[in-house]
């Protein structure tokens, strides 16, 4: 590129000159000088054009220059920038297959909080998973919430209808007066039946009173450990053994039963009664907890599933 044209040096001395001769006027001083800055602004936007050019032409004749003078160093920059990535391609883990079957083994034996979204189910543990022990305080927790959910009364509203209808106790009567003495006397029994098996029994014999969900085998398998826990259960080290708690926590709760419940009902007979049905319920209860994880996948294609419940 070309430098653009200059002013000759001899224009600005002559109209300096020429133009100091009207000095005695301001309007012609103030042109003087506004011709003078215009063209040294014009000479020097002629200048900078031209230099930066002969920068520009000069850096791309050095970089020509080294294009074309070292196309081994070129190649070799290459050469090391495509070992690099085959390097970083086997050193990446290949993309392992998973089929639909781990996915689905993934969901088998995976308990949810709640039954039907419903009914509490925070002491079931997935199959498979492993979890310290119980604290004294998340055994009261487990309690408390077995006891005092809003699902609560479940429970004891079944079993106050059949007892109304098998006349368990004659001295309610009949009634919604006397389905009210069995519904308040039901829930009393479980609340005093879920700390004595879940909290107190299992913190002086250091049991774990949670449910461990077998998950896999037969349906006779399966069943049969399921009916078993209310007599087997798991200590805070993680081995079994009888399960203490179970049985004589529920014999504790059916003999406080005793305090409140009429006088004529107080018998070793109706104690033993209600004492086999706590552990009866538990026993069936813990049935329903191994087969929900397939219930809920078969039928509810797994609606209800979400986090496993322990906290």
């Amino acid at each position: 590129m070309k430098p653009g044209p200059r002013l000759p040096r001899e224009i600005l001395p002559a109209l300096l000159r020429s133009c100091s001769r009207k000095l005695h006027s301001g309007r012609h001083f103030s042109l003087t000088l506004s011709a003078a800055v215009l063209i040294a602004g014009f000479n020097a936007r002629a200048v900078l054009p031209a230099q930066q050019a002969q920068v520009d032409d000069s850096r791309s004749a050095v970089l020509v220059a080294s294009t074309t003078a070292s196309p081994p160093a070129a190649d070799s920059l290459m050469q090391t920038s495509g070992s690099a990535a085959q390097a970083s391609a086997a050193n990446a883990p290949a993309p392992q297959d998973q089929p639909a079957e781990s996915a689905q083994e993934d969901v088998n034996g995976l308990q949810t909080k709640r039954i039907l979204g419903i009914i509490p189910n925070f002491r079931a543990v997935s199959a498979n998973e492993h979890l310290p022990p119980e604290t004294v305080k998340e055994k009261f927790i487990d309690a408390t919430e077995d006891s005092f959910d809003y699902s609560s009364i479940f429970f004891p509203a079944v079993i106050a209808g059949y007892n109304m209808y098998e006349h368990t106790t004659p001295q309610f009567h009949e009634g919604a007066a006397g389905y009210g003495r069995y519904f308040w006397h039901s829930a009393v029994d479980q609340t005093s039946e879920n700390f004595m098996v879940e909290f107190i029994f299992p913190t002086v014999t250091r049991e774990d009173s949670r449910y461990y969900t077998l998950g896999h085998g037969g349906f006779i398998k399966r069943t049969c450990y399921a009916l078993s826990r209310a007599v087997i259960t798991r200590t805070n080290s993680g081995g079994e053994t009888f399960n203490v708690s179970e049985i004589f926590g529920a014999g504790a709760a059916a003999g406080v039963s005793n305090l409140y419940y009429p006088s004529a009902s107080r018998s070793a007979g109706n104690t033993a009664a209600e004492w086999a049905e706590d552990v009866g319920i538990d026993a069936g209860t813990f049935w329903f907890r191994e087969f929900w994880p397939d219930i809920n996948r078969h039928i509810f294609h797994n609606r209800y599933l979400n986090a496993p419940p322990q906290k």
